[in-house]
């Protein structure tokens, strides 16, 4: 049997998401591997976390691709960038609890060059007048982290519906988020 890594990476991340305890034992099994083959290919949690991170990375960086987020309407772009990044919930929310564990390291660039797309995301919103200027750029992508983290929790433990995912996320977000005309 060959080792298939994607369907490795994606069962942890599952796994872990629901079970952040879980033991590598557990993670192959759950993966249908042996604990020896799993600590071949990833000898140890943390290069098994860094791995799980190097792949939250790039489907992030595809999601925000297939997003197109400098076209039409920031808002519009919000919708489509929920919309794509949904298939790896899973995964993003396990890394952002995960976030702790390698707290003083330094950052993968990966990181930095998704929170500098999404920023620009929300600039450009609040420079074309769709967003409030009183919330940050940065916050925003601060709380888009979080929602979407939360979402994934809530589907994962079954009290949010996977299909209503992205309507929640983007209503609340976007209804934070949205500029109000006062009169």
């Amino acid at each position: 049997m060959s080792f298939d890594r994607d369907h490795v990476l994606r069962t942890a991340a599952d796994l872990l998401t629901r079970k952040a305890t879980a033991t590598t034992e557990e993670v192959a099994r759950a993966a249908g591997i042996s604990r020896a083959t799993l600590n071949r290919h990833f000898p140890g949690r943390d290069a098994l976390v860094r791995a799980l991170e190097e792949l939250g990375i790039a489907e992030c960086e595809a999601a925000l691709d297939a997003a197109r987020l400098e076209e039409g309407p920031a808002e519009d772009a919000v919708r489509r960038l929920v919309r794509e990044i949904e298939p790896c919930t899973s995964l993003l929310t396990f890394l952002y609890s995960e976030n702790q564990l390698f707290e003083g390291e330094e950052r993968n660039a990966g990181w930095s060059r998704i929170d500098e797309r999404l920023t620009a995301l929300f600039r450009r919103g609040q420079a074309s007048g769709e967003f409030r200027i009183d919330l940050s750029a940065a916050w925003l992508t601060e709380a888009s982290y979080g929602l979407l983290a939360a979402g994934g929790w809530a589907v994962a433990e079954g009290r949010l519906a996977r299909n209503d995912f992205a309507h929640m996320i983007v209503e609340l977000l976007l209804g934070g988020a949205l500029r109000r005309d006062v009169s």
